[in-house]
């Protein structure tokens, strides 16, 4: 016979994200309550079991618009014990009145442009309506989004970036961490002289296609202005991606600029391969997903296959980026699976600041690194309190080797891009010196064929700080390479070397 456990005590936390709530569905986000011991979590809506998980999200669906819930967890324990989270009280949107980009003007026959058409229904969009994209190829220029609405993209729909650069206005962007004229993306959002944006969102099961290697290619021979992205959206409050794919952007793919409240959940993004592993032609520099000078960032049960970074957090470049000074705090990332590019990385671009992130439950596959954390001299400004934990890397690959842009599987570097560099030389300390501290890698496995296992090399000048590494077992052709940290602690860390020293240290304390 089953006797329900009670709950033994509230021990965790279960969030939603303002922007993660639709007319029909809620995003749920906890802690872990222990790191060891949980067999499952039982979501539960109005008293009811509504859904189990090993996960730590989950995505409540087929809710009735405009409706009050009661939402709580139970993390079950291999003991028989419950613990439970908070309650929350969510009441869904309601339900949107639908701009379908067809009743326009719009044509999906991959050949008829429709900006026109797309950027009418955006315009036509009541506060809380949806703009809706239904199954077609619809080929379009730059298109802007606007505040309260949602740019839905239906199962078998496509929008299809122009390859012709006329279709992209110029304007100025961030791009690579300086304001520089730029053109424009497929998706953007735009000057917002009048103020912020807010509650904007982007979902389906559709797909977004920058058309990057042919567009690229152009608007590098007519070096009229930097090359644009797939999506950027900038100055907004409350962000929503959910769902749908994004892929073969000119640059860097998905790019949020001075936005607070973005979360991401169940996105694709391809950068390099499409989905049947046909390569991008031309593509370089193709980040995934770059949150850039942005608070509160939620990104998971999210796949990324990029040309370069698969994640960047960024907060812009050297004296401009620490004159704006906006930094990119509190974001987490969890539950998400990479293949090929290099990882979850911060920086190089941090001159604003990173604080408070967490990678946790990721796995990494045929990515360069699982981690990469990157200031040079003349950033100036502090990357702290980053935490990679609980995640498992397998890189089998040879198509990238150790050089002066990655340096091993698990990676803090402050010579990023120098090729040749004397790590024991000092120079004077000033605003440019940039600053790393309380990093924590945490129940993680590596195994790389192409170099370094694990790299740690801090400035002379600014050694590294508060470095921990617990539950570690790494393998690499390369080991454990450390210079210039100051507080250095390796608690059950096992290090395999194919060749060479398991570990060479130099000025550790």
């Amino acid at each position: 016979m089953y006797t329900e456990q009670k709950p033994i005590q509230t021990t965790f936390t279960l969030i939603t994200p303002p922007a993660a709530q639709t007319a029909d569905s809620i995003a749920l986000l906890w802690d872990k309550p222990v790191r060891t011991g949980i067999e499952r979590y039982e979501v539960y809506v109005n008293s009811v079991l509504a859904a189990t998980t090993e996960d730590t999200d989950y995505t409540l669906q087929g809710l009735a618009p405009a409706q009050k819930y009661e939402i709580y967890v139970r993390a079950c324990l291999k003991t028989g014990e419950t613990l439970q989270s908070n309650t929350l009280h969510v009441v869904t949107k309601p339900k949107p009145r639908v701009f379908d980009i067809t009743s326009y003007g719009a044509i999906g026959d991959g050949v008829t442009l429709n900006t026109k058409a797309i950027q009418s229904a955006i315009d036509a969009c009541s506060p809380g309506g949806l703009v809706y994209i239904p199954a077609g190829v619809f080929l379009s220029g730059a298109i802007f989004l606007k505040s309260d609405m949602t740019l839905y993209l239906d199962e078998g729909a496509v929008l299809l970036g122009s390859s012709d650069t006329k279709d992209y206005p110029l304007m100025e962007y961030r791009w690579e961490g300086l304001e520089k004229i730029c053109y424009a993306s497929l998706i953007n959002t735009p000057d917002t002289a009048s103020g912020r944006l807010r509650n904007i969102t982007i979902m389906g099961s559709g797909k977004i296609d920058a058309n990057g290697s042919a567009l690229r290619k152009k608007e590098l021979s007519e070096a009229a202005g930097k090359p644009g992205r797939a999506i950027c959206i900038r100055n907004t409050e409350n962000v929503y991606l959910q769902g749908i794919t994004v892929r073969q952007s000119p640059f860097w793919c998905v790019h949020f600029v001075y936005c607070n409240g973005v979360s991401v959940n169940g996105v694709s993004i391809h950068t390099k391969y499409d989905e049947e592993g046909k390569l991008y032609e031309g593509i370089v520099n193709g980040d995934g997903l770059d949150p850039d000078s942005c608070s509160d960032v939620y990104i998971f049960h999210s796949h990324i296959a990029s040309q370069d970074d698969c994640i960047a957090i960024k907060s812009g470049r050297n004296e401009e980026g620490r004159a704006v000074g906006i930094p990119t705090e509190n974001v987490r990332i969890s539950n998400c699976h990479f293949t090929s590019g290099f990882g979850v990385a911060v920086g190089s671009e941090m001159s604003g600041g990173v604080r408070n992130v967490l990678v946790e439950d990721c796995v990494f596959h045929n990515t360069f690194s699982v981690a990469s954390v990157k200031a040079i001299r003349g950033r100036g400004n502090v990357i702290e309190n980053v935490t990679y934990r609980d995640c498992t890397f397998t890189n089998q690959s040879t198509e990238l080797r150790d050089s002066q842009w990655y340096r091993g599987a698990l990676y803090v570097d402050t010579f990023y891009g120098d090729l040749i560099f004397d790590p024991h030389k000092a120079e004077p300390k000033d605003e440019g010196t940039p600053v790393i501290r309380n990093l924590l890698f945490q129940n993680i496995t590596l195994d790389t064929i192409a170099g370094n296992a694990i790299y740690l090399t801090g400035l002379p000048e600014s050694p590294l700080e508060n470095i921990r590494l617990e539950n570690i077992t790494a393998a690499g052709k390369h080991g454990f390479i450390a210079n210039n940290v100051r507080g250095l602690v390796l608690d059950n860390v096992s290090v395999d070397a194919r060749e060479g020293l398991a570990m060479r240290f130099f000025n550790v304390k």
